[in-house]
């Protein structure tokens, strides 16, 4: 038996009043009230489909081998999806908004493709306008001699000690995008993460969070030298 098959298909979930009655079309982020289709009215649960299980289920990458998320146990809110353009950024432009987890890139079609993440807890956050200077795939990850000084159980992944190889338990998962701005390295990233449990929360050391199925996606629509705003 593939067990992660299994606990994916006898995951809980989780009724969500705020979407009783009304149904999201994943391709459009259109939302439409009432029964659809003639069929039986939503619940409010997320939706399971075979759209979202293609979209975060198991994928090959690079040599690495990405499980699936179990998406029915995250808030459904926060499932990758185009939706309008309301912050008249130009095209190509990335924006965060720390204050409802989501991450938008901005398309030139008059919308917007729209990730669910997780963000730097109270005390490590960082906003203003910046740069994606640079991006890498499957990065190693080097914490700041500040985090290591925080927790020295980190030495062993330190600058000094050439990081932590590439991998699926690498804090930065499958991909990384480094925030500049003036053309000074801020330390803040945009990054894959292999805990989708955090996805919505504030709880990083300041960087901000995807689930690897969806930084991969943000990755290869984002150009070096991205403009980026953090609010």
């Amino acid at each position: 038996m593939n067990t992660d098959r299994f606990r994916a298909e006898t995951a809980p979930y989780f009724r969500n009043p705020a979407l009783e009655g009304r149904f999201s079309d994943p391709r459009y982020g259109a939302e439409l009230e009432g029964p659809v289709d003639g069929g039986v009215e939503p619940s409010g649960l997320p939706p399971q489909s075979a759209y979202y299980a293609e979209m975060y289920g198991p994928k090959s990458d690079d040599g690495f081998n990405i499980p699936a998320v179990p998406y029915q146990q995250i808030d459904a809110r926060f499932y990758r999806q185009q939706v309008d353009n309301t912050f008249g950024e130009r095209p190509g432009t990335i924006i965060v908004d720390t204050g409802e987890r989501f991450l938008y890139l901005i398309l030139s079609n008059g919308s917007a493709m729209r990730y669910g993440v997780g963000i730097g807890r109270e005390g490590f956050a960082w906003s203003g306008r910046g740069v994606i200077q640079w991006k890498q795939k499957w990065p190693r990850w080097k914490p700041p001699n500040e985090m290591v000084a925080r927790q020295p159980q980190l030495e062993k992944y330190s600058i000094a000690n050439g990081g932590m190889p590439p991998g699926i338990d690498n804090p930065l998962g499958a991909r990384a995008m480094y925030i500049f701005q003036n053309g000074e390295d801020t330390l803040y990233r945009l990054h894959g993460s292999p805990e989708w449990q955090s996805i919505g929360k504030a709880v990083s050391s300041g960087c901000v969070r995807l689930i690897n199925q969806d930084v991969i996606d943000l990755y290869d629509r984002v150009r070096n030298g991205a403009p980026i705003l953090v609010i």
